[in-house]
């Protein structure tokens, strides 16, 4: 557990009011979004079959909230983290075509999270996917997507500041696209995060580039799960990776603040390549794996936006908790409190 203690703290509204422009936010911000790239709103499960490899693997070491079913002879579902890959098969099921796509209003547990400012066991997010063709899996179209689900948050931020006067845009007009190589070369003494914190504080809006590989050092920028980003393709200028994260500077915890990791999803080749390179070929007998390597699931981009995160950012709030109901430590309960920061 960490945490980061705003000097003389203070939040924008009081908790009334915060209910009501929690609502408004994600109520707004879904619409404009499903609009801004032609998304149609599914239903999300809650959990799913173990050993599908449908779950999200996140970093492939966070244990998933599991449970026996009886009535199907004590076989184990799993709590989901996030959808990334379950979207896809949706997009084929539904015969989805390119262009279009779909989003889902997703809750999730990570049981694994070290809670602080901004992670909890509970995630809420928009999980949305959308299917491309084999010539859209570039970084170009990569960059068009960002853009598009970028003016997007600067709208929904703008439309905060029309209800509450008070808190007012602080956005740059476009957002700056880093290749997480070269924000290693920038910054060489500092940490992942450190670097992202010191681009974020310059531009003010980022999108960093190619995660999940390792970098010139022989370290990863971040983890990624080998099977649905792709963070190996190469791309223009001699970089790899075709996925990325939207992070934003927040002045109320003076750092960085990712919002939102996304990116074009792997094809057959990168598939393999990169379940290889993490160790664990094995994984291409899944039910998911198996689909796509058999052209059942179609080529496509997606990502998750952090529906708290989005609100703590927009409301310029110092912890997640104040946006949304989940479970703490006493220890960060009482320390908050005693900052003027009240956990739901």
């Amino acid at each position: 557990m960490s945490l980061y203690m705003v000097k003389q703290y203070k939040a924008k509204l009081v908790p009334e009011m915060m209910e009501q422009a929690i609502k408004t936010i994600k109520t707004r911000f879904q619409k404009s979004l499903a609009a801004e790239l032609d998304l149609r709103r599914v239903t999300a499960p809650l959990f799913v079959l173990s050993g599908t490899g449908i779950n999200d693997d996140l970093n492939g070491v966070e244990r998933p909230v599991s449970f026996p079913i009886k009535d199907m002879g004590e076989r184990r579902a799993e709590v989901v983290h996030s959808l990334a890959k379950w979207k896809r098969m949706k997009l084929g099921a539904y015969g989805i075509a390119p262009g279009y796509g779909l989003y889902t209003d997703m809750n999730a547990i990570r049981a694994d999270e070290e809670l602080d400012n901004l992670h909890s066991i509970y995630v809420d997010q928009w999980d949305w996917e959308r299917t491309v063709t084999a010539e859209q899996r570039n970084l170009d179209f990569l960059k068009e997507i960002v853009t598009k689900i970028y003016g997007v948050v600067r709208r929904m931020e703008r439309e905060v500041y029309e209800i509450y006067p008070h808190i007012t845009p602080i956005l740059p007009e476009t957002i700056r696209f880093i290749q997480s190589e070269d924000l290693l070369k920038m910054y060489p003494s500092l940490s992942p995060r450190e670097r992202e914190t010191e681009a974020a504080r310059k531009y003010g809006a980022i999108f960093v580039i190619g995660i999940g590989g390792k970098l010139s050092d022989g370290k990863k920028h971040d983890g990624r799960a080998p099977d649905y980003d792709d963070w190996t393709t190469p791309s223009d200028g001699g970089y790899k990776g075709l996925n990325g994260d939207i992070i934003l500077w927040n002045p109320v915890l003076e750092s960085a603040f990712e919002v939102s990791s996304m990116g074009i999803r792997v094809d057959k080749t990168a598939l393999l390549r990169q379940l290889e390179l993490d160790g664990c070929p094995e994984r291409a007998d899944l039910e998911f794996h198996k689909a796509l390597l058999e052209d059942r699931i179609p080529l496509s981009i997606g990502g998750g936006i952090g529906q708290s995160r989005l609100c703590m950012f927009l409301l310029r709030c110092a912890h997640i908790g104040e946006v949304q109901a989940s479970i703490w430590p006493e220890e960060m309960v009482e320390t908050c409190r005693k900052h003027n920061i009240y956990l739901k």
